[in-house]
């Protein structure tokens, strides 16, 4: 962990995807963040988080960053530091990622696999969970030509989880998590086959390269976070503390996602909402 003559130094981060407007369960997220970064006396980075071609437009990242400034929330590091600051930008990050991905490899973490999707939903171990991701029934996992891949472009890579092994972490707000590898979530993609670094790969990276301290994030992220630990431990990074925030919920009880446009940001302000009353 960052320290300075003996002292930690706290380092959080925000980072949205431009896939759509921020609503009010992202408003949640990262007003903790922010205020965790304030109590603490420390840093708040913003990434943008923009790997999805085809969902992320620079007007969504535009609308993101004038939101978060509405909003009051301040980050306090960025590439262009004598101001205005950050943020970051993933898609511009990507040899940091293909390099994670040739140490994987060259470790024998990940394999190539040639499943769709659709065949991996429709296989008999696929759980019932709508919000993550099937259970890999492990279909390419014995692929022994992974040394021949001198780029990841082509096949999906998947990082081979060690089956049984119970995967513990303290969330900070949660409490103790336990987790079993091969039963509550399998073998996940680190490369699609777009030539896509996914999300569980980029933000291991960046957050051991931005020396994050502690990552403020949703609930439904915490089976994800079992999986990072797994990726931090191979690739010999230190992992950051975790704390998990409630998630918003709409009147029927699902979670707010972005197709919610009428609890955007955007659409608030436009009504007449202040950043308090959000």
């Amino acid at each position: 962990m960052a320290r300075k003559s003996g002292i930690r130094i706290y380092r959080g981060r925000i980072a949205p995807s431009p896939t759509g407007l921020l609503h009010l369960g992202h408003a949640g997220t990262f007003l903790t963040a922010f205020e965790r970064a304030r109590e603490h006396s420390g840093f708040l980075i913003l990434r943008n988080e923009d790997l999805d071609v085809q969902r992320c437009t620079p007007e969504f990242a535009a609308a993101m960053i004038e939101d978060l400034r509405w909003l009051g929330i301040r980050w306090t590091e960025g590439p262009n530091c004598g101001g205005p600051y950050g943020p970051y930008t993933q898609s511009e990050r990507r040899k940091f990622y293909l390099e994670a991905w040739k140490k994987l490899r060259e470790k024998g973490f990940i394999y190539p696999c040639a499943c769709s999707r659709k065949e991996v939903a429709q296989s008999a171990s696929a759980p019932n969970d709508l919000d993550d991701e099937p259970v890999y029934p492990g279909t390419c996992r014995r692929a022994e030509n992974a040394a021949s891949w001198r780029l990841p472009a082509g096949v999906n890579w998947r990082f081979r989880v060690p089956d049984g092994e119970e995967v513990s972490f303290l969330d900070l707000h949660f409490g103790p998590q336990t987790l079993i590898a091969g039963r509550d979530f399998g073998d996940f993609i680190v490369w699609r086959r777009d030539d896509v670094p996914p999300y569980q790969l980029a933000v291991v990276v960046d957050d051991a390269a931005m020396k994050i301290t502690e990552v403020v994030r949703g609930a439904d992220l915490l089976k994800s976070t079992a999986r990072q630990v797994l990726l931090y431990r191979a690739l010999e990074l230190e992992a950051p503390e975790f704390y998990h925030c409630d998630l918003v919920r709409d009147e029927t009880g699902k979670r707010l996602a972005k197709r919610h446009d009428a609890l955007s940001i955007r659409r608030l302000r436009e009504m007449g909402w202040t950043p308090k009353r959000v």
